[in-house]
Protein backbone atom coordinates (compact mmCIF):
# COMPACT_ATOMS: atom_id res chain seq x y z
CA UNK A 1 0.00 0.00 0.00
CA UNK A 2 1.05 3.81 -1.08
CA UNK A 3 -0.19 7.19 0.05
CA UNK A 4 -1.02 7.55 -3.50
CA UNK A 5 -3.77 4.45 -3.08
CA UNK A 6 -5.64 6.47 -0.28
CA UNK A 7 -7.75 9.53 -0.41
CA UNK A 8 -5.96 12.86 0.66
CA UNK A 9 -9.03 12.81 2.66
CA UNK A 10 -8.72 9.54 4.47
CA UNK A 11 -5.00 11.02 5.43
CA UNK A 12 -6.11 13.92 6.87
CA UNK A 13 -8.92 12.50 9.30
CA UNK A 14 -6.06 10.03 10.24
CA UNK A 15 -3.81 12.56 10.95
CA UNK A 16 -6.05 14.62 12.88
CA UNK A 17 -6.88 11.21 14.97
CA UNK A 18 -3.44 10.20 15.66
CA UNK A 19 -2.55 13.90 16.44
CA UNK A 20 -5.08 13.78 19.43
CA UNK A 21 -4.12 10.28 20.71
CA UNK A 22 -0.42 11.34 20.62
CA UNK A 23 -1.43 14.52 22.55
CA UNK A 24 -2.93 12.79 24.83
CA UNK A 25 0.18 10.66 25.62
CA UNK A 26 2.12 13.32 26.19
CA UNK A 27 -0.23 14.41 28.74
CA UNK A 28 0.11 11.17 30.74
CA UNK A 29 3.76 11.85 30.99
CA UNK A 30 3.04 12.15 34.95
CA UNK A 31 -0.08 12.13 35.39
CA UNK A 32 -3.45 9.65 35.23
CA UNK A 33 -5.61 9.51 32.48
CA UNK A 34 -8.66 10.40 34.03
CA UNK A 35 -6.52 13.92 35.03
CA UNK A 36 -6.40 14.70 31.72
CA UNK A 37 -8.97 16.80 30.10
CA UNK A 38 -10.45 16.71 26.51
CA UNK A 39 -9.97 20.41 26.23
CA UNK A 40 -6.04 20.33 27.27
CA UNK A 41 -5.60 16.80 24.90
CA UNK A 42 -7.79 19.46 21.78
CA UNK A 43 -5.60 22.63 23.17
CA UNK A 44 -2.56 20.54 22.63
CA UNK A 45 -3.16 18.80 19.10
CA UNK A 46 -5.15 22.04 18.00
CA UNK A 47 -8.46 20.72 17.34
CA UNK A 48 -11.54 21.22 18.47
CA UNK A 49 -13.59 18.94 20.88
CA UNK A 50 -16.24 18.21 18.26
CA UNK A 51 -13.23 16.21 16.20
CA UNK A 52 -12.39 14.32 19.52
CA UNK A 53 -15.70 12.95 19.96
CA UNK A 54 -15.66 12.20 16.23
CA UNK A 55 -12.81 9.59 16.95
CA UNK A 56 -13.14 8.74 20.63
CA UNK A 57 -16.95 9.22 21.39
CA UNK A 58 -15.81 8.42 24.92
CA UNK A 59 -12.67 9.68 26.01
CA UNK A 60 -11.52 6.01 27.65
CA UNK A 61 -11.34 5.18 24.02
CA UNK A 62 -8.26 6.79 24.02
CA UNK A 63 -7.12 4.07 25.82
CA UNK A 64 -8.29 1.32 24.19
CA UNK A 65 -6.57 2.43 20.78
CA UNK A 66 -3.55 2.91 23.23
CA UNK A 67 -3.62 -0.37 23.85
CA UNK A 68 -4.25 -1.60 20.68
CA UNK A 69 -1.58 0.13 18.76
CA UNK A 70 0.94 -0.70 21.49
CA UNK A 71 0.41 -4.21 21.21
CA UNK A 72 0.73 -4.35 17.28
CA UNK A 73 3.68 -2.17 17.69
CA UNK A 74 5.14 -5.32 19.89
CA UNK A 75 3.91 -8.01 17.53
CA UNK A 76 5.40 -6.30 14.85
CA UNK A 77 8.74 -6.25 16.84
CA UNK A 78 8.51 -10.25 18.22
CA UNK A 79 8.01 -11.07 14.13
CA UNK A 80 10.96 -8.71 12.74
CA UNK A 81 13.32 -9.86 15.22
CA UNK A 82 12.07 -13.86 15.16
CA UNK A 83 11.50 -14.05 18.98
CA UNK A 84 9.71 -16.98 20.56
CA UNK A 85 8.25 -18.94 23.32
CA UNK A 86 9.64 -16.92 26.72
CA UNK A 87 11.64 -14.66 24.60
CA UNK A 88 8.77 -13.43 23.02
CA UNK A 89 6.83 -12.75 26.33
CA UNK A 90 10.18 -11.06 27.80
CA UNK A 91 10.40 -8.80 24.76
CA UNK A 92 6.46 -8.07 25.68
CA UNK A 93 6.58 -7.38 29.31
CA UNK A 94 9.99 -5.57 29.18
CA UNK A 95 8.68 -3.33 26.79
CA UNK A 96 5.95 -2.19 29.60
CA UNK A 97 8.83 -1.15 32.21
CA UNK A 98 10.30 1.08 29.25
CA UNK A 99 6.72 2.76 28.41
CA UNK A 100 6.35 2.97 32.31
CA UNK A 101 9.58 5.06 32.32
CA UNK A 102 8.68 7.18 29.62
CA UNK A 103 4.86 7.70 29.99
CA UNK A 104 4.23 7.22 34.17
CA UNK A 105 0.33 7.95 33.79
CA UNK A 106 -0.77 4.82 30.58
CA UNK A 107 -0.28 1.38 32.08
CA UNK A 108 -1.55 2.21 35.60
CA UNK A 109 -4.29 3.99 33.98
CA UNK A 110 -5.02 1.11 31.07
CA UNK A 111 -5.18 -1.19 34.03
CA UNK A 112 -7.54 0.43 35.85
CA UNK A 113 -9.95 0.98 33.23
CA UNK A 114 -9.49 -2.62 32.08
CA UNK A 115 -10.56 -3.46 35.38
CA UNK A 116 -13.52 -1.85 35.38
CA UNK A 117 -14.89 -3.30 32.30
CA UNK A 118 -16.59 -6.85 32.29
CA UNK A 119 -15.61 -8.31 29.27
CA UNK A 120 -12.23 -7.39 27.34
CA UNK A 121 -12.95 -4.31 25.44
CA UNK A 122 -13.72 -4.39 21.61
CA UNK A 123 -11.15 -2.71 19.52
CA UNK A 124 -11.93 -0.45 16.41
CA UNK A 125 -11.07 -1.76 13.25
CA UNK A 126 -8.03 1.10 11.85
CA UNK A 127 -8.44 2.62 8.41
CA UNK A 128 -6.35 2.03 5.80
CA UNK A 129 -5.31 5.47 6.01
CA UNK A 130 -4.25 4.72 9.71
CA UNK A 131 -2.58 1.56 9.06
CA UNK A 132 -0.46 3.37 6.43
CA UNK A 133 0.58 5.91 9.08
CA UNK A 134 1.40 3.91 12.35
CA UNK A 135 2.66 0.87 10.82
CA UNK A 136 4.39 1.73 7.12
CA UNK A 137 5.76 -1.17 5.37
CA UNK A 138 3.57 -3.88 7.94
CA UNK A 139 0.02 -3.01 6.70
CA UNK A 140 -0.44 -6.47 6.97
CA UNK A 141 -0.32 -7.44 10.34
CA UNK A 142 -1.20 -3.48 11.22
CA UNK A 143 -4.87 -4.21 9.56
CA UNK A 144 -5.46 -7.32 12.00
CA UNK A 145 -6.78 -6.72 15.84
CA UNK A 146 -4.09 -7.70 17.91
CA UNK A 147 -4.56 -10.74 20.12
CA UNK A 148 -2.81 -10.55 23.75
CA UNK A 149 -4.46 -13.96 24.77
CA UNK A 150 -3.34 -15.26 21.07
CA UNK A 151 0.02 -14.39 21.33
CA UNK A 152 0.40 -15.79 24.57
CA UNK A 153 -0.76 -19.21 23.38
CA UNK A 154 1.49 -19.01 20.43
CA UNK A 155 4.23 -18.23 22.81
CA UNK A 156 3.56 -21.17 25.39
CA UNK A 157 3.13 -23.53 22.84
CA UNK A 158 6.18 -22.63 21.61
CA UNK A 159 7.91 -22.77 25.15
CA UNK A 160 6.44 -26.26 25.46
CA UNK A 161 8.14 -27.78 22.31
CA UNK A 162 11.41 -26.10 22.91
CA UNK A 163 10.89 -27.78 26.68
CA UNK A 164 10.88 -24.25 28.22
CA UNK A 165 7.98 -24.49 30.02
CA UNK A 166 7.78 -25.98 33.39
CA UNK A 167 6.37 -29.99 33.03
CA UNK A 168 2.93 -30.55 34.22
CA UNK A 169 1.42 -27.03 33.41
CA UNK A 170 -1.11 -26.68 30.68
CA UNK A 171 -1.10 -24.42 27.99
CA UNK A 172 -4.57 -23.01 28.98
CA UNK A 173 -3.31 -22.76 32.22
CA UNK A 174 -0.02 -21.07 30.98
CA UNK A 175 -1.77 -18.55 29.13
CA UNK A 176 -4.09 -17.50 32.49
CA UNK A 177 -0.57 -17.48 34.19
CA UNK A 178 0.38 -15.16 31.81
CA UNK A 179 -2.53 -12.84 31.76
CA UNK A 180 -2.04 -13.08 35.76
CA UNK A 181 1.60 -11.87 35.13
CA UNK A 182 0.61 -9.19 32.50
CA UNK A 183 -1.27 -7.34 34.93
CA UNK A 184 -0.67 -8.23 38.08
CA UNK A 185 2.72 -7.92 38.27
CA UNK A 186 2.76 -4.53 37.32
CA UNK A 187 0.23 -3.89 40.06
CA UNK A 188 2.39 -5.61 42.53
CA UNK A 189 5.59 -3.21 41.74
CA UNK A 190 3.43 -0.36 42.12
CA UNK A 191 2.68 -1.50 45.22
CA UNK A 192 6.18 -1.60 46.48
CA UNK A 193 6.79 1.32 44.86
CA UNK A 194 9.39 -0.24 42.49
CA UNK A 195 10.51 1.39 39.34
CA UNK A 196 11.81 -2.04 38.12
CA UNK A 197 8.91 -3.39 36.39
CA UNK A 198 10.94 -5.88 34.49
CA UNK A 199 12.34 -6.86 37.75
CA UNK A 200 8.85 -8.31 38.69
CA UNK A 201 7.60 -9.57 36.12
CA UNK A 202 11.06 -11.50 35.47
CA UNK A 203 10.42 -13.35 39.07
CA UNK A 204 6.87 -14.29 37.99
CA UNK A 205 7.91 -15.79 34.90
CA UNK A 206 10.15 -17.90 36.26
CA UNK A 207 7.27 -20.01 37.87
CA UNK A 208 6.52 -20.79 34.36
CA UNK A 209 10.02 -21.62 32.99
CA UNK A 210 11.80 -24.81 33.32
CA UNK A 211 15.21 -23.18 34.21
Amino acid sequence: MTNTDISLREIKKARAKIALYEASLSLMADKMFHEVMVEDICRKAELSRVTFFKFFPKKEDVLIYFMQIWLTERIIEIKNEHKRGFDAIRHLLYKIGEQSQEITGIMPSLISFLAQMKMHPCLQELSRAEVFLLFPDEEEIGGKEPNLLELFKRSMLEAEEAGQLKRGISIDDAVKIMLTIFYGAFLTAHQYASTDISGFYEIHLQLLENQ
